[in-house]
């Protein structure tokens, strides 16, 4: 949450969902010297269910305490409060909040009509959505204008800087929209996308319903006047070029868009793009990637994951340790520190690990920390994936 005291209180807080408050039981029998103390503590406890005092689920929910990750295709929401903090009555307020990105900004304001008048411990609210679709730094920019009683008009703006993250994956996903610019209906013939020679390509304009593969768009292609459709492809590298990780870090260029259509009239038309470019993403000098992970484990049950270590580089040959860090719900079992040995360049090592988890619920696998010794440079990974936690009680099925 941040503040800025004028006339005016400015509130700007994220909008996510709350958890599952969790607790610690503490309990032991009754034949021991607190004897009944601790299983009563745990009764009275307003936060724990009732009969079920043990697992450490609760009933209640818990309000985020920080602004967590966003992460890119995931939608940011966010809460603007603007409070008239003085005696006096402020008229034609007007609330801005664009977003700025790397490549434009974006005007997210419901509305951009002023309020004509706010009187004093009054305040204007709105909620703002965006759907994040470009990785790196954004910046929220609030900006609010009024007129004091005097006449006098009054501004001021504030900057709330936060980091959209990307999964990490080879997968690239492109989405591209089509407008009939026309004063006629189109048929849509034809819209597919032409990889190039590094990727395979998937269409996900359609599902299957029946055994048959039917059309997201329905059984008619036709594109009404002015209409825009959405049209969605995954980019997959292929097996030779996906394990030279120096190869597809470069890999800019990810193919062509070829569209076919026809008129009301029938009259054939076609535009094929040029060469479709991405942002070439940055994984550093080591990359560190999920094989193999459960969906679901047991609580307080050691469980195996299985991570590939990727030397980025092109030319310089790494000598890694590894150190595994524990969190307060993620605990790593095995030797920390010990030695991985010589990773050549654009080469990859696969890795074994075993951990437990202390606490239930939706858990962040993080803490590991790779130190190259040649130069004695450590890589910090964290939030790496998530694994759901249930009792030991519940029976997770393979």
């Amino acid at each position: 949450m941040f503040c800025f005291l004028l006339l005016f209180y400015f509130t700007v807080m994220r909008l996510t969902k709350p958890t599952l408050f969790t607790n610690i039981p503490v309990t032991c029998e009754e034949k021991d010297l607190p004897g009944d103390l601790f299983n009563q503590l745990m009764r009275d406890d307003p936060s724990t269910v009732n009969g079920a005092e043990v697992l450490m689920l609760g009933e209640m929910l818990t309000l985020p305490q920080n602004f967590g990750n966003i992460f890119l295709g995931e939608t940011f929401s966010s809460y603007i409060s603007v409070h008239n903090d003085s005696s006096q009555v402020v008229k034609d307020i007007l609330v801005k909040a664009d977003l700025q990105t790397s490549s434009q900004r974006l005007n997210l304001s419901a509305s951009n009509a002023a309020v004509a008048e706010l009187k004093p411990d009054c305040c204007i609210d709105d909620v703002i959505h965006h759907e994040v679709k470009e990785i790196g730094t954004h910046i929220l920019v609030c900006a609010v204008s009024y007129t004091t009683q005097a006449g006098e008009k009054m501004y001021f703006r504030k900057f709330f800087k936060f980091q959209v993250l990307n999964m990490t994956t080879d997968e690239v996903f492109l989405e591209a929209q089509i407008q009939n610019m026309t004063t006629s209906p189109m048929f849509m013939e034809k819209v597919s996308l032409e990889p190039s020679i590094m990727y395979n390509v998937t269409e996900l304009n359609s599902v299957i319903q029946a055994g048959e593969c039917v059309s997201t768009f329905g059984s008619r292609a036709y594109l009404q006047p002015m209409d825009t459709r959405q049209y969605l492809y995954c980019l997959k590298p292929k097996k030779e070029f996906a394990e030279k990780a120096g190869i597809i870090k470069g890999v800019t260029v990810i193919g062509k868009l070829d569209i076919v259509w026809k008129t009301n009239l029938g009259e054939r038309g076609r535009l094929q793009t040029s060469q479709l470019q991405r942002m070439a993403p940055g994984y550093g000098d080591v990359r560190l990637s999920l094989e193999a992970i459960p969906d679901t484990v047991n609580l307080e049950e050691p469980f195996h994951i299985t991570c590939k270590i990727t030397n980025c580089s092109s030319e310089r040959t790494m000598d890694l340790v590894l150190e595994m860090c524990n969190t307060n719900s993620i605990h790593w079992c095995g030797i920390s520190g010990r030695q991985l040995g010589k990773l050549h360049p654009s080469s990859s090592l696969s890795l074994a690990l075993t951990l437990l988890s202390s606490v239930q619920g939706l858990q962040s696998i993080s803490g590991l920390r790779l130190t190259d010794t040649f130069l004695k440079r450590t890589y910090e990974y964290d939030d790496i994936a998530q694994v759901c936690v249930v009792s030991s009680a519940i029976k997770v099925e393979s």
